[in-house]
């Protein structure tokens, strides 16, 4: 029996079966946003080689399941799979596989199966191989782009930190943790790298680079929370006035941050039917403004909704207001949330670890500069609700 012929009839079949597969595994939590043709990728390519690969009157097509399995590992690394998702994809591949294939194959005399067997299983094992050889290096390429960046952010910070000493002790302290993180888990990966005599030994180090991306992130994401408030500080950053559509705006952020909400099941309930149709104002800085009220919004809340309501208000005014049902804000805290390092903690509920303490302050000095005010009501256990109000024409 052909058992290749039989693959290409049931390959749809398979790819409906594995996606289905892939999007029901909790333990493929990244797929849950990918459309169908995002999930199927470069698998219908492999399915294709191992057709040829099976069949007994064709060469032996294995280039084209490098190249499959090649572009398959990149592109799941650019999606955020990390790499035990994809051996479990892989894994699951195989299942279908074989179920598909099992009437058929019970009906083969045993050589045939056998030889069935040891190919499609070759051939899966092959693919792992290339998948995640190309999965390492997009993260080493990601993890090069994360070093250079870290290095120039790193020269402008011991240039600010040299001609201003203030939040010193607490900058190096929020800095310690991640930075030695990132020296450990690279020391280590370097390390092992050497001594790899097999690709296949590449996912060991997978987690290991996964951690210090993960970490390097973190400290790039403060460093650049510091950056922007010291331009503030320093009088640096430069008002650029323009006529802004800020409905247009408001989609953009909630687009950006839309699969941050989804991972936390949340609804981003947008209402801008009274937004002002003209405004002149910096769009970046509004743009900033709104992505850290949003983003916070996210951060701090784990059921429920949260909601953008953008009006035009008397006085030749507008307003723009971030509702959340997340922890709330106690009123003796309030005062004190838009300063820098602060971030509210209890005993139930320590701050987060990926706060800085300074998403707010920034936010209060870039409302400031667009010549507006931030306002904040907020109850614990029933959410908090940011409103900035701005000029319609910012002035300069």
């Amino acid at each position: 029996m052909d058992f290749s012929q039989v693959l290409a009839e049931k390959t749809d079949t398979i790819l409906d079966k594995w996606i289905l597969a892939v999007r029901k595994d909790r333990r493929i939590e990244s797929a849950d946003d990918l459309s169908y043709t995002a999930v199927k990728d470069h698998i219908p390519d492999v399915l294709k080689a191992m057709v040829t690969v099976l069949s007994k009157h064709q060469d032996n097509d294995i280039q084209s399941i490098v190249t499959a399995s090649f572009q398959h590992g990149a592109i799941r690394a650019e999606q955020g799979f990390d790499p035990a998702e994809i051996a479990r994809e892989y894994h699951l591949l195989r299942t279908v596989i074989f179920d598909a294939l099992q009437p058929d194959l019970l009906e083969g005399i045993p050589s045939e199966i056998i030889r069935s067997m040891r190919l499609i299983d070759a051939i899966i094992d092959e693919a792992i191989a290339r998948c995640f050889k190309s999965y390492v290096e997009e993260r080493l390429r990601e993890l090069q782009q994360l070093q250079a960046s870290l290095t120039l952010h790193n020269e402008e910070l011991t240039r600010l930190i040299s001609a201003n000493q203030e939040y010193l002790s607490q900058l190096a302290h929020e800095l310690k943790h991640p930075l030695t993180s990132i020296i450990g888990y690279s020391d280590l990966f370097l390390r092992q790298q050497r001594r790899k005599a097999d690709i296949k030994e590449n996912y060991s180090n997978l987690e290991h680079i996964e951690r210090v991306l993960r970490n390097g992130r973190q400290l790039l994401h403060l460093i650049n929370d510091v950056l922007e408030l010291s331009r503030y500080e320093a009088g640096q950053i430069k008002i650029q006035l323009a006529p802004t559509n800020v409905r247009e705006l408001i989609d953009n952020v909630c687009q950006m941050l839309e699969p941050l909400a989804a991972g936390k099941n949340l609804q981003i309930v947008v209402d801008c039917d009274r937004a002002p149709e003209k405004l002149i104002t910096d769009s970046f800085q509004l743009q900033q403004i709104i992505t850290n009220l949003l983003s916070n919004a996210i951060r701090y809340t784990e059921l429920g909704t949260i909601i953008i309501m953008c009006q035009v208000l008397e006085n030749q005014r507008w307003a723009i207001a971030v509702s959340d049902t997340g922890v709330g804000i106690a009123p003796e805290n309030q005062a004190q949330i838009f300063e820098p390092y602060f971030r509210v903690s209890s005993s139930d509920r320590p701050y987060l670890p990926d706060s800085t303490g300074l998403g707010l302050a920034i936010v209060s000095r870039l409302v400031k500069l667009l010549q507006g005010q931030i306002n904040l009501a907020s109850q614990v256990g029933v959410g908090s609700t940011f409103t900035a109000i701005f000029p319609l024409e910012v002035e300069f």
